[in-house]
This record gives structure tokens, C-alpha cells and sequence, in this order.
């Protein structure tokens, strides 16, 4: 009689047959390729979730894959899909846009490693699901500030599965869609009976995401909001200082006439763009005199987003002021400045090599440290919280979620988006700015220098837009949430225990790869 201890060893099963390098790199561009459409300009709906899915099918036949297959599988999967992602870079410059794409794609080159562990796992598509929200989460993390740019949760907006942003946030909402994903693959894959379940999970989900309630969260109070856009004086960097500023007094001036004619209604709080001034109103008499008179000939307090002198002649502050007909009031100092576009690290080393980084970034960008939360209190006396962010701050999860944490009954996002005129990056961005507007419960509104300025309802809905590289103004009387979503309590915990439990996977896949390599008496890749 066989006993546990006489038994034979259990076998693993063989590894499948590792397809070569000239199968499984162009399967991986063909992923790359999925994933970008499914962003502006192409916008194809769910594309990046097939995007994924064929990646996690080529790491499921990657198991036993050497090094450099692995790693070049991922710097390739990383070149075709960031380099249709943020060709918008160019705009900046062809060296930039270059030296971005190929950091990013090594940088997800090395998430494909913890990808393909965890899928050797069992229940794998949970722990690959895991996993890639460890990759995003580092992404938009290391270096510096990260790029937390081409998330999979951005793809979700005009799906069913955005409003799952309220419940559970955003790294939750990538995690479910790496796992749609990974049932994608099984449905195809695995035998009838997995199929069935990963098709219903598929099914279960798409009809939860269907029914999940969206809108403002707590209601209460209305005030009535302006959005001004000024417009830019031509091409970018060819405008003379105070151009800028000066189209925007016009345009609220403006305004003003037309609240004192009764054809617009009369605002609570006038809202300009982040570098509405490029001059410091603390410092340049004339403009302040000219705010302030604005602001008292509207009867209400305008956000004044504008290039602050910084502590030093070497810095500057890219802020929103509350400026009063009385003065400035509180302000937030834009937290996630952008490296190589507002300030220059390393800058004495880099500065004699670089000279081009001097003459274009010639002081360096401090980040702020506080809240985007402001109080606002119109002549009205009807006082109003903003939750203020500037332009990239809308990608990041903490500084949207510590806002609304202190209160803030609406979210603005200030933005300046004249050096990407003509591109998608204003396309990409607006649509983080609705998913915000859901995740929180709260309207968006977007005041831009030449577009995209407008406003969001809490159910991710455009209200209005401006139209594109004109001046122009939109007044709405705006429903104020005191209430918080679901996801402002979940997000950062779920986030931690996604990430958590997708370095577990990595470590444990790494192990299992270990085992089956000294099983089969190879030297292969963990």
C-alpha cells in the first residue's frame, strides 16, 4: 500500500515551448500598439484592456523565457505604446520626447519581470492584476515625481466601468481592469468550465459598472462660477511678457460688462489659468491695480494663476492666488512640478553641458507643500472651499484626495496647455479631469489659457466647453458636495494592499520560477 511518505515526488509539468524573438516582439508592439489607441487622438473604448490582455497571454507563454527575451519583450511593448501616447512631447522637443519614451519603456521593461512572474502563480489573473497596479503605482512614483501618465484606469471614462472610480478609486479601478483582462485570456485559453467563470466575471462586472450611482456627493448650496480663458498671443515662447496677463484682464473685463448689462449672471468666483501673469502682482504695482480693480467692478474674487517670485532670484512659485478688490488671500503653490519643463535638477552640473536648460528654464520651479483646499468668501459673504490643482497635479491621486479631505466643495484645475496646441495631451488630460470629477463627487472646472477650459458635472458629463484658441468666458451656477465618495476612504488603503500583494506575487512567482529551473536542471531566469 502506497503511503504520503512512499509516493513519488509530483512532477511539474513541462513549461510550454517559448516562442521565438521574431513571434514574440512583434506580439508585443501589437499590445504597445492596442494599449496607445486607446487613448486621443484614437480614443478606441476598452483598447487597452485588449491591449493588456494580449500582453498577459504572451507572459503566460513567457514562463521559462531567458533575460533578454523578457526585457526586450517589455522595452518594446513600452516603445509602442508610449510613443504614440505622448507624441505630444515633441512639442517640447524631439530630444525630450525621445529621452522619454525610452526611460519609460525600460521602466515598464522591468514591470513585464514582475508580470510575468506573477503569472506563473496560481489564480494568476489575480495576482498579474496586482502587479500591474505595482508597475503604475511605481511609475508614477520613481524618478523625481513619476509619469502616472497612460494608467489604465484613464481608459475607463465613457465606459461602464468608470463609475467604479467612486466606489473603490483609481488604483482599484486599474486593478479590476488588469483582471478583465486577464479573463479575456482565460476566456480564450483555459477549459470550458474556467471559461464560463472568467466570462461571467466579465459579464457580473460590466453590469455592476451599469448600475453603480454617480453625482455630486452631498449637495448643498449652489454659487455661481466664471471661467475665463484669455487665449495666448500666438506661438509659445514668441509672446512679450505681460501679453498673457493682459488678454486675460480684457476677457474679464468683459465680463464685467456684460454682468453689469444682465446678460450673464453675476459670479461668485472668477477663475483664471495656471501663468494667467507671467509678472508677480506682488511685485508689478500696475497689475495688481488692475486685478484688484477687476475683481471690485465684479463684486467677486478671481483665482489669479500666474508665476510668483520664488525666495531667491533663481526661483519662482507656479501658484493660484486668491486676489480680492482688498488683495491677495490664500494661495496653493502647484505641488508636482515638471522636471526638465520647471525646474532643472542637478542644475549646476547639467547647466554648462546643457546650456539650452538655462536659457529656457532660467529659475526653478519650487514645489508647494499644502493642500490645494482654498476658502473663498465672495462679496456675497456666501463662502465657497475650492480645491484647487494646476495642470499636471490633476494626475495624482493624493494631492485630488487631500483636497477634498479639507473640505473642498468643488475641484478646479488650473492648466496651461499652449505649448501642446494642435496635439492630444489637452484631450488626455480633460479626461483624467472627468474621472476626478466622478472619483470625488464634486463638478471640475478648467480654466485654460487657449483650451481645453469648461466644466464637468460629478457624474463625469461635459457641461460646457470653450471653444478652442479664442478668448472666451463660461458662467454656471454650480451644485457645491459636502458629502465624500466611497473611494475617498478606500483608495489609499486598497491602493497599499494591491501593491503589497503584487510585490508578494513578484517574490512568490520568482521562487516558483526558481523551483522549476532546479527541477529541470537548467540555468534559466528567475
Amino acid at each position: 500500500m502506497t503511503t504520503l511518505e512512499s509516493a513519488p515526488a509530483p512532477v511539474e509539468p513541462p513549461s510550454p515551448v517559448t516562442p521565438r524573438a521574431r513571434v514574440v516582439l512583434p506580439v508585443a508592439a501589437l499590445s504597445g500598439l492596442l494599449c496607445a489607441a486607446a487613448f486621443d487622438p484614437w480614443n478606441v473604448p476598452l483598447a487597452m484592456v485588449l491591449g493588456v490582455a494580449v500582453l498577459f497571454a504572451l507572459l503566460r507563454r513567457l514562463g521559462s523565457a531567458r533575460k533578454r527575451l523578457v526585457l526586450g519583450s517589455g522595452f518594446v511593448y513600452g516603445l509602442a505604446f508610449m510613443g504614440p501616447l505622448i507624441w505630444w512631447m515633441r512639442a517640447v522637443s524631439d530630444g525630450a520626447y525621445v529621452g522619454l519614451v525610452i526611460f519609460e519603456a525600460l521602466f515598464l521593461a522591468v514591470i513585464l519581470f514582475a508580470l510575468r512572474a506573477t503569472a506563473r502563480l496560481r489564480a494568476w489573473p489575480l495576482w498579474t492584476a496586482a502587479a500591474w497596479v505595482l508597475g503604475e503605482w511605481a511609475r508614477g512614483t520613481f524618478p523625481f515625481s513619476g509619469f502616472p501618465w497612460g494608467r489604465l484606469v484613464h481608459t475607463s471614462i465613457d465606459t461602464p466601468f468608470a463609475p467604479f472610480v467612486r466606489l473603490v478609486g483609481m488604483p482599484a479601478t486599474s486593478f479590476l481592469l488588469a483582471l478583465l483582462a486577464a479573463c479575456l485570456v482565460l476566456v480564450v485559453t483555459a477549459s470550458w468550465r474556467t471559461r464560463l467563470t472568467a466570462a461571467a466575471v466579465v459579464a457580473v462586472t460590466t453590469l455592476v459598472g451599469l448600475v453603480l450611482p454617480t453625482g455630486v456627493a452631498q449637495a448643498q448650496g449652489e454659487r455661481v462660477f466664471a471661467v475665463v480663458q484669455g487665449d495666448v498671443p500666438g506661438e509659445f515662447l514668441t509672446w512679450k511678457r505681460g501679453e498673457i496677463f493682459q488678454l486675460h484682464a480684457q476677457e474679464t473685463a468683459r465680463l464685467a460688462s456684460d454682468v453689469a448689462a444682465g446678460r450673464v449672471q453675476q459670479p461668485d468666483v472668477v477663475l483664471w489659468p495656471e501663468n494667467a501673469t507671467d509678472t508677480d502682482p506682488f511685485h508689478d504695482e500696475p497689475v495688481r491695480t488692475q486685478i484688484e480693480a477687476l475683481s471690485a467692478s465684479l463684486r467677486a474674487p478671481i483665482l489669479v494663476g500666474g508665476i510668483y517670485d520664488g525666495p531667491t532670484s533663481k526661483t519662482a512659485l507656479n501658484a493660484g492666488v486668491v486676489w480680492s478688490a482688498d488683495g491677495p488671500g490664500e494661495r496653493y503653490v502647484k505641488r508636482k512640478v515638471v522636471v526638465f519643463g520647471e525646474y532643472v535638477p542637478f542644475r549646476n552640473l547639467l547647466g554648462p553641458l546643457v546650456p539650452i536648460l538655462d536659457r529656457d528654464i532660467p529659475r526653478d520651479m519650487l514645489p508647494g507643500d499644502e493642500s490645494g483646499a482654498l476658502s473663498v468668501v465672495p462679496d456675497s459673504g456666501r463662502s465657497v472651499m475650492l480645491g484647487d490643482t494646476i495642470c499636471w497635479d490633476i494626475a495624482y491621486d493624493g494631492i485630488v484626495r487631500q483636497a477634498v479631505g479639507d473640505d473642498a466643495e468643488v475641484l478646479v484645475v488650473q492648466t496651461s496647455n499652449a505649448s501642446f496646441t494642435g496635439t492630444s495631451q489637452p484631450e488626455q488630460q480633460w479626461k483624467i479631469s472627468r474621472l476626478r470629477a466622478i472619483e470625488t463627487g464634486r463638478y471640475v472646472l478648467v480654466p485654460s489659457t487657449n483650451g481645453i477650459s469648461g466644466v464637468v458635472d460629478a457624474d463625469g458629463n461635459v457641461v460646457e466647453r470653450a471653444p478652442l484658441h479664442e478668448p472666451a468666458t463660461i458662467v454656471k451656477k454650480v451644485p457645491l458636495a459636502h458629502g465624500s465618495t466611497p473611494a475617498q476612504h478606500l483608495e489609499l488603503p486598497l491602493q497599499i494592499a494591491l501593491v503589497t500583494l503584487g510585490l508578494a506575487g513578484w517574490i512568490l512567482g520568482v521562487r516558483r520560477g526558481t523551483v522549476r529551473q532546479d527541477h529541470a536542471g537548467e540555468d534559466d531566469e528567475a
